[in-house]
């Protein structure tokens, strides 16, 4: 699966999956353009994939910030040339019971996990347009898919991205662009990993394969759907959840 002259741009890159679908990219042969709010972190991200022998650049953004978008799509565009694969992965959480949840965090959540995703799409498909080939990989949730207690705006967030993905799907399969979504399960990130030992293991017991995933499971199946390999997948969303969802 070689994406050798191919330029990926990862969002929410300096940690967890996005962090490590930027070295699965790279290690593929794309040139990785990585962009989160931690500065510090991306300059180590892009000093690992340099030393293994790939080509990464990082920009800092905040994807709650549309200006910085467009600002940061336009340079990368500026410096690249192109943007065949953009990888939405940024996301956070603001857990509360409905009934207690406020506005702002709500909107937070909307705003950094869907919004954003969509303003990315929006800055880099001209791109992926003109030269009839381009990948779109939205990073959902199995909670988009089962609902969650106490995260009504995360679920509605994620749930909001499978939808964005099949209307993208067709809006653009015909210049042979591809938009699929990855849901994962559990996976053992920092955002996970503040969770008690009691929810951990409970949730274990819902999960087949008896394991919580890794980053790098969920990056194998991104690096996958950005392959040409998958030209003929496209409004899907594939599950890297263990089991825990099926059907």
């Amino acid at each position: 699966m070689s994406l050798a002259d191919r330029v990926a741009l990862v969002t929410g890159a300096s940690q967890g999956i996005g962090r490590a679908c930027a070295l699965k990219l790279a290690e593929a042969g794309a040139t990785v353009i990585v962009a989160a709010r931690s500065q510090e972190k991306l300059q180590q991200l892009v000093k690992e994939i340099t030393a293994a022998g790939g080509t990464a650049a990082a920009f800092s953004m905040d994807v709650a910030e549309e200006e910085q978008i467009k600002a940061t799509c336009k340079a990368a565009l500026a410096q690249f040339g192109k943007i065949d694969i953009l990888v939405n992965n940024a996301g956070i959480t603001r857990d509360q019971l409905v009934m207690r949840m406020k506005r702002t965090d709500w909107d937070a959540v909307l705003n950094t996990n869907l919004t954003s995703a969509y303003l990315c799409i929006q800055q880099v498909i001209g791109s992926m347009l003109r030269q009839r080939w381009g990948r779109i990989i939205n990073i959902t949730s199995v909670f988009g898919q089962m609902g969650q207690a106490g995260q009504a705006n995360y679920a509605s967030s994620k749930a909001g991205l499978i939808g964005l993905t099949m209307a993208m799907a067709r809006e653009v399969g015909s210049r042979s662009i591809t938009c699929n979504a990855v849901a994962p399960g559990f996976i053992e990130t920092a955002m996970t990993s503040g969770l008690s030992d009691d929810f951990k293991q409970n949730a274990v017991k819902m999960i087949p394969l008896g394991r919580v995933g890794t980053p790098e499971d969920v990056a194998h199946a991104v690096a996958f759907l950005a392959s040409n390999e998958a030209s003929y997948i496209t409004g899907h969303v594939l599950n890297v959840n263990g089991g825990m969802l099926m059907g």
